[in-house]
């Protein structure tokens, strides 16, 4: 090796970095940070489950429906939207980041917790097409800088993102039904090598460890639904063969475009909502509601299944494909992918659970093709929808592999091909709004 050029330094080594006493203490507040960070946010998800079914199940039979009428999306998500404009526009913080922005950006600060929750739960029960990932996230990452003052995050700036990460993957651990899915994204997304990735990883690592054990024990304790992504039951799987694949690369492309798609709609949506706020935004939550409601008047079936963030939708089609017909499942990913398009600009939550979903729902579509079997449409529907959504295909094949369970080692070529597949799609058609239309920075008008 030649000499180092005079003047310069060598980085410090991993084992230096390791042994520095800040490193140190940074690992054991995100050991300890797991414990407050994980009730945290089981309660938040406890809490969101109990308001989801008492809007869609318990209150439509109270009024003496047996199930929520076509129209009831319009009242909720319209209350939605009054309840969500103060938030985005006189919180600090803003009820969080706008989704169609993705899961990353800098530390939630402690101060713009409470705006975050109270978005979520203004709009998430109500019928917002989106998920829960992404409070989770911000909750976890806003309590884990309570540890630390301002002034230590001031002097060190690794401390704040190194630990704002921690939280968020604590936060995240089990609501994707793994806590290494969690641990992979933070990894994946971040981008790092070497040594930096094992200062990064060693933190996430364990608080998600002692995130998921608190929180899955605290589920078993209470009973209550700790809704996570998960699939009770799913087809059988067989190795995939050359129909598999000759089907199953075209339908991982189609995928990508129609999240795309979803996504560019989500922009336009934000640079709408950019100006006049608070009245745009009950506007596009009226709107999302109306493609929910189009969808339960279109096919005669329950509005629930196209609003929400779809993981009770995404078991009951996992569990019984055969009970939801080809146009049935058409109508379930242009109305709710239309209604998912706008919330992403306009309301507040994860990108990534409805978009699963979609996936899922093409794949089943299309697994009635010659030579293409429903399993093998649903794994590449898993796969390439949280690929080209997040841009993250290793993460998304851990995902696609932990929400099939024993079935996904015969799948996981498949699965591997279409999340690539996707990636690569959706990487050269997307087109991202100009940065000064995608988000309100200053959300003036209401």
């Amino acid at each position: 090796m030649p000499a180092q050029a005079a003047g310069t330094s060598q980085p410090p080594s991993l084992r230096e970095l390791l042994r520095s006493p800040g490193y140190g203490r940074l690992l054991l507040v995100s050991a300890l940070v797991g414990v407050p960070v994980s009730l945290a946010a089981f309660g938040f998800v406890s809490l969101e489950h109990e308001l989801q079914h008492w809007v869609w199940e318990t209150l439509p039979k109270e009024l003496d429906y047996a199930r929520a009428p076509w129209w009831w999306p319009l009242p909720a998500l319209a209350l939605a939207g009054l309840l969500l404009a103060p938030i985005v526009t006189r919180m600090p913080g803003r009820g969080g980041h706008v989704p169609v922005l993705g899961l990353g950006g800098p530390p939630t600060l402690p101060v713009e917790v409470p705006s975050v929750v109270l978005a979520a739960l203004a709009g998430l029960p109500l019928g917002a097409v989106l998920g829960p990932e992404a409070p989770l996230m911000a909750i976890g990452s806003g309590l884990a800088l309570l540890t630390v003052s301002a002034a230590k995050r001031a002097a060190s700036p690794m401390v704040g993102p190194m630990l704002g990460a921690a939280g968020s993957t604590a936060a995240i651990a089990t609501i994707f039904g793994s806590p290494l899915v969690a641990v992979v994204m933070m990894v994946e997304a971040a981008g790092l090598g070497g040594a930096q990735l094992t200062m990064l990883l060693l933190p996430c690592l364990l608080a998600s460890g002692v995130g998921a054990l608190v929180f899955t024990g605290f589920g078993h304790w209470t009973g209550l639904s700790i809704g996570a992504l998960s699939l009770p039951s799913v087809p059988k799987a067989q190795l995939p063969d050359a129909g598999d694949f000759l089907w199953g690369v075209p339908l991982a492309v189609v995928i990508a475009v129609v999240l795309v798609a979803g996504q560019t709609l989500g922009h336009r949506s934000a640079a709408f909502t950019a100006h006049r706020t608070a009245v745009r935004t009950v506007l596009c939550a009226v709107l999302v509601g109306a493609c929910i409601a189009g969808y339960a008047l279109v096919t005669g079936r329950s509005p629930e299944e196209a609003a929400l963030s779809g993981q009770a939708a995404l078991g009951q089609l996992a569990a019984d494909p055969q009970s939801w017909s080809v146009g049935a499942l058409l109508a379930l990913v242009l109305f709710k992918g239309l209604g998912w398009g706008v919330a992403l600009g306009s309301l507040r939550g994860g990108p990534i659970f409805p978009a699963v979903l979609l996936g899922a729902a093409l794949g089943v579509a299309v697994g009635g093709l010659p030579g293409m079997g429903i399993e093998s449409g649903l794994a590449v529907g898993l796969a390439a929808s949280s690929s080209a959504v997040t841009r993250l295909p290793v993460t998304s094949t851990v995902l696609a592999a932990a929400l099939l369970g024993d079935q996904a080692a015969d799948s996981m070529p498949l699965l591997i091909v279409s999340a690539v597949v996707a990636f690569l799609t959706a990487t050269f058609v997307h087109r991202v709004a100009a940065p000064d239309h995608s988000v309100a920075p200053e959300h003036a008008g209401v």
